[in-house]
């Protein structure tokens, strides 16, 4: 249940308004992870239930989306980034899941000013609180990638905040807006603690700092960036009220402007799925989500060759949807993306050297490593509003994850996956999403 306020009050300055929506939120299951074995539960809060579990009677949260202060074009508050389009990851979607552009539906810490320039034309410039929402991950590679492209997240601290903003044409016929970004892409250190301590242990998690980190010094940092381009057309012939809504977006060091949700950033992919491959149990497919990777100079066996430096990686994609309604009661939407991760020459180098060498044995003869992948979707909602403010929706989407590596190897998955050979195969899978809305 969501719950807003909004209030708006007239001065000499012009309209000073508040807003902030607070959603009540609960759930019988961990996220998307329906296998959660019971006895991981608890009995309440207090004796140290996970709060993503929710699993009793009366448990749940209020999670804060948007809460802020406009006045004299200036806004103060956790709000939607500069950057986003008025759609965000929703151009016909149900689903909170379409990647291939930027999505801050759910509000990000900033502060902006929006000048109107007359006849529809307005630019704005904000400042965004990157590291909960706007990071995704960068990989010191003496931490390799373990068997399912997992990534320790190496990122330092924040020097400034995200310098973004948007320049946008407003008309009857639709909209088109083109936004920027500059994101500082920042590591922690070169020495870090490389394995997690064992189950049930306690000890330094994987990627974390030890007492040689400060004094091993760490990579100069970068200043990384993304730009999207937005359009909404309106007024097709083809049903009252239809319209059609795409943007494109690019990023070097700023994946999560592509590769985006509106929760916190994404580590990557890991699906697995069947094989008819002779000794195989199963197969894989993985996608690894990062701003950058380096690895330190000064290694030795699969940790040499490093130059130091930090490799930002770069993204691409597109989304969009047509929007129509049959009559007043029905309407649907065919939406889809295609978003692409991709590694410059010497991060693919690095990358395949330090994972082959840590977490691959057997190798087959066609085996051979890329990090690359591409992601696309396409799914049909549809709608029914039997009366105003009340709707029936559902969803059906397709996803696909093009991975890039090839052949098979033996590896060690966490549990409850065991150590066998595994071909590296492209993955796939279909979602279903049933909505009952009602707005008041």
């Amino acid at each position: 249940m969501a719950l807003t306020v909004d209030t708006r009050t007239a001065t000499e300055y012009g309209v000073v308004r508040t807003f902030a929506q607070a959603d009540f939120q609960f759930s019988t299951q961990q996220g998307s992870n329906l296998s959660t074995n019971p006895t991981t539960f608890t009995g309440s809060p207090s004796t140290g239930t996970n709060s993503g579990l929710l699993n009793n009677v009366g448990e749940g949260y209020v999670a804060v989306e948007m809460v802020f202060i406009q006045f004299a074009g200036f806004t103060f508050g956790k709000s939607a980034s500069a950057y986003a389009t008025p759609w965000h990851g929703y151009p016909g979607n149900n689903t909170s899941f379409l990647l291939g552009g930027h999505d801050t539906v759910t509000g990000v810490n900033n502060i902006q000013y929006t000048a109107n320039f007359g006849n529809g034309v307005s630019g704005t410039i904000g400042l965004d609180e990157p590291i909960v929402f706007n990071r995704t991950t960068v990989a010191n590679l003496t931490v390799p990638l373990n068997s399912t492209g997992g990534v320790a997240n190496t990122y330092g601290g924040q020097h400034y905040p995200d310098l973004v903003g948007n320049l946008r044409v407003d008309q009857a016929w639709g909209l088109f807006q083109i936004s920027g970004a500059l994101h500082e892409v920042d590591a922690s250190y070169n020495v870090l603690n490389t394995v997690a301590v064992p189950f049930g242990f306690q000890g330094i998690a994987a990627g974390a700092p030890n007492n040689l980190s400060e004094i091993s010094g760490h990579p100069d940092s970068k200043v990384g960036g993304s730009v999207m381009a937005a359009l909404q057309i309106k007024n097709i012939p083809w049903g009252a009220g239809d319209d059609f809504k795409i943007d494109a977006s690019w990023a070097k060091g700023d994946t999560k402007n592509v590769i985006s949700t509106s929760s916190a950033s994404p580590n990557g992919f890991a699906m697995f799925g069947g094989s008819s491959s002779f000794g195989a149990y199963q197969s894989l497919g993985f996608g690894a989500v990062t701003d950058a990777v380096f690895l330190p100079a000064g290694g030795a066996g699969i940790f040499a060759g490093g130059d130091g430096s930090l490799h930002l990686t770069t993204a691409y994609g597109v989304r969009g949807a047509y929007n129509h309604n049959w009559d007043p009661y029905w309407s649907s939407s065919l939406f889809g993306s295609y978003s692409s991760v991709r590694y410059d020459g010497v991060a693919k180098a690095l990358v395949c050297q330090v994972f082959t060498g840590a977490r691959v044995t057997a190798p087959s003869i066609d085996y051979s490593c890329n990090p690359d992948f591409n992601v696309a979707q396409l799914g049909l909602v549809t709608r029914w509003t039997p009366v105003k403010n009340l709707t029936f929706s559902a969803e059906v989407m397709g996803f696909l994850l093009d991975q890039k590596f090839t052949g098979s190897a033996i590896l060690t998955p966490t549990a409850p996956k065991p150590t066998a050979r595994y071909d590296f195969r492209d993955q796939s899978a279909v979602s279903l999403n049933i909505r009952a809305q009602r707005n008041f």
